[in-house]
């Protein structure tokens, strides 16, 4: 009984081979579009782009129920393309800095118009899973840190930008100290609005025209956001053990 579902689900992981593929091309070509690019910025974000995938691969028969990978899904692998090609620039923030601020703000802009469209896409197709659910989440994770660390490196704020894509990681070790941490959450339109917000804010920030002391308000109020946030899921954690 246990051997019967492995068909159903080793064909979605068949379907993501395509769509994998294919998106890791368009990355490669983006970023090797890319005014004034280094030669290891395209390496760097397929190396990035590739283990995120992998990831996903490995976990797809896991936790998706379905014979089919689905658009949903596919609209978060192209938004963790995106993350891994920011992730690669946050290494390289000098490619920014000589002309694609504008090019890299109108990415930002891209990716988090298509925030939430994955989701949508998915209970359409009736193909939503946790799978889904958490591949987004990680992707909207990846995507913050490489974009507060984009903004460290072009000197739109200090060090402590880090903080607004470090904070979710220090919240899932936390939870591995202390079991009652790492408990399921509930739904909340809260925490999805401060993500794009936070999305909104770090885009903001690759823009030339905003510069300090202005962008590094604007990374502070982000934080403020992000660490409020975290502190009212931790509050209601602490009172459900």
């Amino acid at each position: 009984m246990t051997d019967a579902p492995v068909p159903v689900l080793s064909g979605a992981r068949r379907g993501a081979l395509a769509p994998v593929l294919l998106i890791g091309l368009l990355l490669a070509a983006a970023l090797a579009a890319l005014p004034f690019a280094m030669g290891s910025t395209t390496p760097l974000g397929l190396a990035v782009y590739a283990t995120a995938a992998a990831v996903a691969l490995d976990r797809l028969p896991i936790h998706h129920p379905h014979a089919r990978f689905g658009l949903g899904n596919g609209v978060t692998l192209a938004r963790a393309a995106g993350a891994a090609g920011f992730a690669a620039l946050a290494l390289e923030p000098e490619v920014v800095g000589r002309g694609a601020g504008w090019w890299a703000a109108a990415a930002v802009a891209a990716l988090l118009a298509l925030d939430g469209v994955d989701g949508w896409a998915a209970r359409r197709e009736g193909l939503a899973s946790p799978f889904g659910a958490r591949f987004d989440m990680e992707v909207d994770a990846l995507l913050v840190l490489a974009l507060a660390g984009l903004a460290f490196g072009l000197g739109k704020a200090g060090p402590w930008v880090l903080a607004i894509g470090l904070l979710r990681y220090a919240f899932v070790l936390a939870g591995m100290a202390w079991p009652f941490i790492a408990r399921p959450l509930p739904r909340s339109r809260r925490r999805s609005a401060i993500c794009g917000v936070e999305v909104a804010a770090l885009g903001l920030l690759l823009a030339p025209v905003l510069v300090p002391p202005v962008s590094a308000a604007v990374a502070a109020g982000a934080l403020a956001l992000v660490a409020g946030s975290f502190a009212v899921d931790l509050g209601w954690l602490a009172r459900q053990r």
